[in-house]
């Protein structure tokens, strides 16, 4: 609310609530001033339902119009005291943003120490830690389950955190400096350089490099294609490249699928990955004991 770019805003907002109210309170004094006298009868206002159902012009009760009266004081006081008048920030100089900082203040000083307990002590311990995994699970749980899901499997375009296959390397520190700094991994189309003839034969080597069948004769003029321009993130054998996020594509893991239709897909096309950093929001005992839980689930596999 305190944000507009213009003025024009600010005033359009406010005199509209000022009027509404003053309206509102008018209203309202018209309709208490109104008694039926001593013997007088309500009469009918011309609205009927159900065929015998008659609206008729009674007063409202004064406990009603009190109601109605309380609320509208409240709301002169809600406008004076917090942000609600264009871009007037409020008497008390609310702001949401403050209160969420707040309450991040508050919740740093009730349970950053415990995180910080474990933060002196290396991954792969914690992660022989119940205690500390469980902490990390449930860290796990609140940030990354968006993406990674909530048994940590992954889905399409987002790896599988419980198998043995790593684009930027398993080790401790590794899935930390992930956790961290995020991760940034584009594989560029190739649409625009290579044929679609020349895209295609080299879907069909790179599945002979998965184990996937494919017609040999195809696979060869593929693999000519490869080795002019894949060979330098993805290695002559295709085993990729851990330094630069290059999956390894020999085995059977396909973040974006398998099937011939998608790797021709994401030679075309490309592929953008993207692994927010983490460090500013969480910190570093935080993504240390989420380190160690990652960490913790390869192993169990």
């Amino acid at each position: 609310m305190t944000d507009f770019t213009s003025g024009f805003w600010t005033w359009f907002i406010s005199v509209t609530t000022v009027l509404s109210i003053i309206a509102l309170f008018v209203l309202l004094y018209k309709l208490s001033g109104r008694k039926l006298k001593k013997g007088e009868q309500a009469e009918p206002v011309g609205h009927v339902w159900d065929e015998d159902l008659y609206e008729l012009n009674n007063p409202l009760p004064r406990w009603w119009l009190n109601l109605f009266i309380i609320t509208l004081v409240f709301s002169i006081a809600y406008l004076f005291l917090y942000p609600g008048l264009g871009s007037y920030k409020g008497y008390l100089g609310w702001t949401q943003i403050g209160q969420y900082e707040q309450e991040l203040e508050r919740a740093e000083e009730k349970y950053g120490p415990i995180f910080e307990q474990y933060h002196n002590q290396d991954i792969v311990t914690l992660a022989s830690i119940e205690e500390a995994t469980t902490i990390g699970r449930r860290l796990f749980s609140t940030y990354c389950t968006t993406c990674h899901g909530s048994d940590a499997r992954g889905a399409r375009g987002f790896p599988n955190l419980r198998d043995s296959q790593w684009l930027y390397g398993g080790d401790p520190e590794s899935i930390k400096t992930s956790i961290l700094n995020g991760r940034s991994g584009v594989m560029p189309p190739w649409k625009d350089i290579l044929s679609e003839k020349e895209v295609f034969n080299t879907a069909e080597y790179i599945r002979t490099l998965g184990g996937l069948s494919a017609d040999p004769v195809i696979a060869s003029k593929g693999k000519q294609v490869y080795q002019q321009y894949c060979v330098a993130c993805h290695g002559a054998e295709g085993k990729g490249n851990q330094q630069l996020g290059a999956p390894d594509l020999t085995n059977d893991i396909w973040l974006y699928g398998g099937s011939q239709k998608k790797i021709i897909e994401s030679i075309a096309e490309g592929r953008n990955g993207i692994m927010p950093p983490h460090k500013e929001f969480l910190g570093e005992a935080k993504a240390h004991l989420l380190a160690a839980y990652v960490y913790s689930l390869s192993r169990d596999e």
